[in-house]
């Protein structure tokens, strides 16, 4: 029988200002009553799938602060400030001028078009805004009232119109929300809010799903550690100024740690296994995985391939290279099925798309029936683009899988120990992530080397200050927590030409408050430099930018 091993990386990068710690942009919200809720849904409706699933630490603490501010009413959030507001013609002009920018951010063919009220929101705004570029002075307080409140029910999960009373109850109404039911809509947030974490902790104690990690604030760690790897897979890639990022190794080791304690603290025991960020491997890096006690760890088919050669196979799991510390294994994920799932399916039914999958996985088991497949893909950034956030595809997926006779469904952790006989030691480990098996994305356009250079400036700082004795203890915890959001690999993902304008201001901009928030903890002058965009877009990605094919 062959095994099936699917991973859900569940990532979003801190969207707090670093000043306020308001929240910038509402993803960590939107994404949690969407996808996080619905895949916990899915496996709870289907108790014979097993899965692995990963969360990575800032988006967990992220959830945990929404769960504060939907408890106690202390709004850190636009979004949920606006739908709150008891009187919404009092808003303040900040407040509208964020929710009309941001209220139609989705895609419209499966999240706006079939609700004929938000549509109406929508084409009142667009015929505002054809008499008066100030379209906010002339839409009244019950607009922006029923806008944000639209915008909550738009994205939230199929999961929560099914099973829970506001939510549908809402949508059927339309429109006219008044402050009882934008109540009623915050108070179901809430609750789901407040269990989504206790419900993936129960999902994995009853041994359903495994849950693994990544370290902390999702770091680039290969090119934390030495940016030269990034021409082990790009011999011609440009680095930046900077020689090295000062410090890496010991700034991944605190990543890594910090992903241990937050999975012991939030799920009760210690993860096994770790999905690096963008599933980015080195030699070195897997050096320091090994050393912290991790027993398996992943990446994709073409990183692979430039390891291992073209005939190199993903159906089996790999041993570290000779000499890598502990005994880890490898898993690499088959691009072409976990590609079908993030970017072909929305367009199929269901059904058949559910059938299609089903018919790669037999014919990968009639050439092996002892094949491990293997399936990796975030979590959450695909499903806008199905019908009813994938509900039908994963109900007809997850209801074949449960009962089909060829091939079971297993955890990563599972397949570690059932296929230990059937690892191939891997000769060498090439550094390169999933998407084209390079570090491109995060490093090499001009921009992106730019960002790297100022972001290595403010950690000599930092390294000055940390080793001398002007800071005290809450000073010094406060520079090493900045400093961590500081090197997240989303901001390098999103600066460059590839993304869209408005994506890229939004990241740049909250990089660069980040930096100079970095500086001011340190009681030094913020650079004049950090005052200028890095980076100016002009792309229409696939996916909104959200996710990239693998080749």
């Amino acid at each position: 029988m062959a095994d099936l091993a699917f991973l859900w990386h569940m990532h979003q990068p801190d969207y707090r200002h670093p000043d306020t710690g308001d929240f910038v942009l509402p993803w960590v919200l939107l994404h949690s009553i969407k996808d996080y809720s619905d895949m916990a849904c899915h496996l709870e409706r289907h108790p014979g799938v097993r899965c692995t699933v990963n969360f990575v630490p800032v988006l967990l603490e992220q959830i945990e602060d929404y769960c504060d501010q939907l408890a106690t009413g202390r709004w850190r959030d636009p979004l949920l400030r606006i739908a709150a507001h008891p009187d919404p013609d009092s808003l303040s002009a900040e407040d509208r001028a964020w929710l009309l920018d941001m209220a139609f951010r989705c895609h419209a063919p499966t999240m706006l078009e079939p609700f004929a009220p938000y549509r109406r929101l929508r084409d009142l705004l667009v015929c505002v805004r054809s008499l008066d570029a100030n379209a906010q002075s002339y839409l009244a307080g019950s607009y922006y009232a029923d806008l944000a409140t639209w915008f909550l029910l738009a994205w939230t999960g199929e999961g929560l119109r099914r099973d829970r009373h506001a939510v549908p109850e809402l949508m059927a109404k339309g429109g006219n929300f008044d402050l009882q039911d934008r109540q009623s809509l915050l108070a179901e947030l809430g609750d789901v809010m407040l269990k989504l974490i206790p419900r993936y902790r129960a999902l994995s104690e009853r041994g359903q799903v495994e849950l693994s990690c990544t370290p902390a604030n999702h770091p680039l760690s290969p090119l934390m550690i030495d940016f030269k790897s990034a021409r082990e897979s790009w011999p011609e890639s440009p680095l930046p100024s900077s020689a090295e990022y000062p410090g890496g190794r010991d700034r991944v080791k605190a990543h890594l740690a910090g992903a241990a304690l937050s999975h012991q603290e939030r799920f009760g025991s210690a993860p096994a296994g770790l999905w690096p960020a963008e599933g980015a491997l080195s030699a070195p890096f897997l050096n320091q995985i090994g050393e912290s006690g991790f027993r398996w760890t992943a990446s994709s088919h073409s990183v692979l391939r430039n390891s291992a050669g073209e005939n190199a196979l993903t159906t089996v799991p790999w041993q570290a290279p000779s000499g890598t510390p502990g005994d880890l294994t490898l898993f690499f994920r088959n691009e072409k099925l976990s590609d079908l799932i993030g970017f072909e399916y929305a367009t199929w039914h269901g059904r058949d798309a559910a059938q299609h999958f089903i018919s790669q996985v037999e014919s990968i088991h009639a050439h092996d029936p002892q094949a491990l497949i293997t399936v990796f893909l975030d979590g959450e950034n695909a499903w806008e683009y199905f019908p009813y956030n994938a509900w039908h595809f994963f109900s007809d997926l997850y209801g074949a899988l449960e009962n089909h006779k060829k091939t079971s469904t297993v955890t990563l952790g599972a397949a570690a120990i059932s296929h230990q006989g059937r690892r191939k030691r891997l000769p060498r480990l090439v550094a390169g992530s999933w998407v084209f098996g390079t570090l491109s994305t995060w490093l090499g356009n001009a921009d992106k080397n730019h960002a790297w250079d100022l972001l290595c400036e403010v950690k000599q700082c930092a390294d000055r200050a940390l080793l001398g004795d002007r800071l005290d203890e809450q000073e010094r915890a406060a520079v090493l927590r900045r400093l961590a959001v500081c090197e997240s690999s989303d901001w390098f993902w999103w600066l460059g030409d590839y993304n869209s304008p408005q994506s890229v201001a939004c990241f740049d901009s909250l990089f660069r408050e980040n930096l100079k928030s970095l500086y001011r903890l340190l009681r030094l002058p913020i650079p004049g430099s950090l005052d200028h965009p890095i980076s100016r877009g002009g792309g229409t990605p696939e996916s909104g930018g959200t996710m990239r094919r693998a080749s």
